[in-house]
C-alpha cells in the first residue's frame, strides 16, 4: 500500500511541477489576479460556481476572499452561488438543475463583475449556462478546468487549465491555483 500512496503523491507532484513551468498558464494566472484586483478596487464582486468537489472548492475560495486569507482587512464581496439551498432547490424544482447557476448569475451579477466557473471536465451544463448568462451581462468569466477545457474552452475570458485529465489531480490543482489567487489578490488590494 505504501507504493500506491507514493504513486498518488507523485502524480500530484508531477501535475504541480507541470503547472509551475507552464509559462502560458502562469501568464493566465497573473491575468486572473490582475482582473480580480481591478474588480474589487472598483467595488465589484466575484461569484463562484461548480458542482460536487468543484462546489466545495468554489465555496472555500469565496470564503478566503470574503473572510480573510492572511491579512486582517476589510471583507471582499465574493460568494459561491450554491450556498442558498432554498434558492437552489426552488430553481431546480421550477426550472431544472441546469438553470440554477444561470438564475443566480442573473440575480447577482452585474457588468464588470467576475464569474469564476469551476468544472473538472469543462462540460457541466449548469456551469456552461452560467457562463452564457455572465457573458450577456458583460461580466468577466474565469474558467478553471482540466487540461482539455471541455465545452468551456473558448467561452472564458481567462481559462486556467490544470495539466491533468484525472479529476482528483484537477481538483488539487484548482485549490492550489485558488490559494495563489487569494494570496496575491489580498496582497495587491490591501498590501
Amino acid at each position: 500500500m505504501k507504493a500506491e500512496i507514493q504513486a498518488i503523491m507523485n502524480e500530484s507532484i508531477a501535475m504541480n511541477q507541470a503547472m509551475l513551468y507552464d509559462d502560458v498558464q502562469l501568464d493566465i494566472l497573473q491575468a486572473v489576479v490582475n482582473q480580480l484586483v481591478a474588480t474589487f478596487q472598483h467595488g465589484g464582486k466575484v461569484l463562484f460556481c461548480g458542482n460536487g468537489g468543484s462546489a466545495a472548492d468554489a465555496q472555500h475560495l469565496a470564503a478566503e476572499l470574503s473572510g480573510r486569507f492572511y491579512l486582517e482587512r476589510k471583507a471582499l464581496f465574493a460568494e459561491a452561488l450554491h450556498v442558498n439551498t432554498s434558492f437552489i432547490t426552488a430553481v431546480g424544482n421550477d426550472y431544472g438543475f441546469d438553470a440554477v447557476y444561470e438564475r443566480a448569475v442573473e440575480a447577482m451579477g452585474r457588468k464588470g463583475d467576475v464569474l469564476v466557473a469551476l468544472s473538472t471536465s469543462g462540460n457541466s451544463e449548469n456551469v456552461l449556462r452560467a457562463i452564457a448568462k455572465a457573458k450577456k451581462l458583460n461580466m468577466i468569466v474565469v474558467g478553471m478546468t482540466g487540461v482539455s477545457g471541455g465545452k468551456m474552452d473558448g467561452l472564458c475570458d481567462l481559462h486556467v487549465k490544470i495539466p491533468s485529465n484525472d479529476t482528483p489531480r484537477i481538483q488539487e490543482g484548482h485549490l492550489l491555483v485558488g490559494h495563489v489567487i487569494c494570496a496575491l489578490v489580498e496582497k495587491a488590494v490591501f498590501g
